[in-house]
Parts: C-alpha cells; structure tokens; sequence
C-alpha cells in the first residue's frame, strides 16, 4: 500500500532494505478518492507493469465509495495481473508521530494531533485488508 502515486512505498523499501529479498510478485498499491460520489467499476482501476511482475496498480474510489482493496485486485486479476488474493501479504506503512519542543507548531498541538492519529481507524479496517494476512513496517515522524 502507497500514499503516493510514484517513488517507492516506504514499507517497501524498509522491507527490502532489512529482509533483503524481494518477493517473486510485487504489486504497489494506491487508493484514490476522487472529487465525485461514486467511481464506476469500468473506471475502478489504473494498471502499470514497472518490470517483470512488478505493478503499480491505482484504485479509484468516489467519496461516497468504501475502499476495497482486495476486491480492486479480483478487478485487477480480470486485466491479467495474477495475484492470489488468499495467499498475498500486506505490507503497510505505519507512521508514530511523535511531537516535539522543536519551533513551528505548538506542542499542545502536536500532542492533540498525534493523539487523534493514534487513535484513528486501522487501514486494514478501513480498506478491506484481512489483519490476518498483513505485516506492518512502522516509523517514527517527529513533528
């Protein structure tokens, strides 16, 4: 999973810098909520291949829309990229923030933020992603 549309996940490289493999399948996957109530499911998804089984993969969503990432694969599989949805893992970016004396933002502020991050809804729970089958890479961001 991505926030963003280019570069490389953080997750992705944390993994492959400590585990130093790369899996056989990659897909880098982005969610996208659009400025419309509802995206159609013929509009639900933008295919790249980067490499040999290396994709990035955009799904698109409508405000209104709850995301779906393991049924965006199955629309995926559809186009050709094979992913054994039951078998995949997940690896998601999870970002501690962490607030600090540092000048900008007051620190009773970055303590309220950091709080409502924490105790923010899990991406798992709120794209659809069996807990059962991700694996969390977590970093800490200092306000």
């Amino acid at each position: 999973m991505s926030g963003q549309g280019d570069g490389t996940p953080p997750a992705l490289y944390h993994n492959v810098k400590h585990n130093k493999v790369l899996h056989e399948r990659v897909v880098i996957m982005m969610v996208a909520t659009e400025n419309v109530p509802h995206v159609s499911i013929e509009d639900r998804i933008e295919i790249q291949l980067l490499g040999p089984n290396f994709y990035r993969i955009t799904a698109y969503y409508g405000f209104k829309d709850t995301p779906n990432v393991p049924g965006a694969l199955r629309l995926a599989k559809n186009e050709g990229v094979d992913v054994a949805i039951d078998d995949a893992t997940f690896y998601l970016g999870r970002e501690t923030l962490l607030p600090t004396k540092r000048p900008g933002m007051a620190i009773w502020r970055e303590k309220l933020f950091a709080t409502l991050s924490a105790n923010a809804e899990r991406a798992t729970a709120f794209f659809k992603i069996p807990p059962e089958q991700v694996v969390e890479i977590g970093i800490q961001v200092e306000l």
